[in-house]
């Protein structure tokens, strides 16, 4: 359990330091011509950017590796601690300016990661069910329709739609990675836990690109931390089976909440940000 709250912990200081590794490239790469797509290429040449990529990806890693050893609730909940990250990181490389309310939001975070970390018991015995995993693909594919339409959606509440749309498309990929029994090829081939792991993290990452571009930034991101973190630990609980520490499920929801709270109080930190004297960075983060 220590190893995987590690694990956990390390995703998200790789997901937030990404994050301000690709700000700092997106601004290094100027704001030029051509769109999106000419930002992206200009950005890609920077070294910071390519860091930021690997990171993400070593991050996922220690995702994986945690949702094997602790309950969803637990790794839901230090992954949103990567706004935390974000934040402190991009107050050293950035200069952006924290309020005292907000480096008050990352002590809330680090104390309902304490608690959590004292709580948790070891992840859920239960494999889930077919009928489960077909679920889960289906909201996958339900997600991805929503990610081709979203440029569609119009009114101030465009944003937490989106935002909440991929928060839940990353929720699929934590519920899913508890869904995969084998690694064998035929097996995954087989699994509708595999197809909705990719599916839903292709929609996660469209909605939040959608969503960063056409809305608030701060109600996006408030958005994904609540559908990434509340309902998949609902199915880790009722489904799979994940369990606190005997007597100590009243600090795990207590930690999980506090968690919770101070990543919302965080929530602007979504994008790769800015400083305050700084145009908006045109391209969004992955995640």
């Amino acid at each position: 359990m220590l190893f995987g709250m590690v694990c956990a912990l390390g995703a998200a200081v790789c997901f937030g330091t990404a994050t301000v590794l690709q700000a700092v490239a997106a601004r290094q790469a100027g704001p030029g011509g051509g769109g999106e797509a000419a930002l992206l290429l200009r950005a890609l040449r920077q070294w910071r950017y390519i860091a930021g990529l690997g990171l993400d990806g070593l991050g996922f890693l220690f995702q994986i590796v945690a949702l094997r050893s602790l309950p969803i609730y637990a790794v839901g909940a230090a992954l949103a601690a990567s706004l935390a990250v974000t934040a402190v990181v991009a107050a050293r490389l950035l200069d952006v300016r924290l309020r005292g309310v907000e480096w008050g939001a990352v002590g809330v975070v680090c104390a309902g990661l304490a608690m959590l970390g004292l709580a948790s018991g070891p992840e859920g015995g239960e494999s889930g069910s077919d009928t489960l995993r077909w679920v889960m693909l289906a909201v996958a594919a339900g997600l991805l329709l929503l990610g081709l339409a979203g440029g569609r959606l119009s009114g101030p509440a465009r944003g937490l739609v989106l935002g909440l749309g991929a928060g839940c498309g990353f929720g699929v990929v934590e519920v899913t990675v508890r869904l995969i029994d084998s690694l064998a090829p035929v097996d995954l081939l087989t699994n509708p836990a595999a197809y909705a792991l990719l599916i839903g993290g292709g929609a996660a990452f469209i909605l939040l690109t959608s969503a960063l571009q056409r809305g608030s930034v701060t109600t996006a991101t408030a958005g994904m931390v609540l559908g990434e973190t509340l309902g998949p630990a609902a199915i880790g609980v009722v489904w799979l089976g994940d369990r606190t520490r005997e007597g100590m499920a009243w600090l795990a929801i207590l930690g999980f909440a506090v968690a919770v709270a101070g990543a919302l109080a965080l929530a602007r930190f979504g994008e790769a940000p800015e400083a305050e004297t700084s145009e908006p960075a045109e391209q969004p983060t992955d995640r």
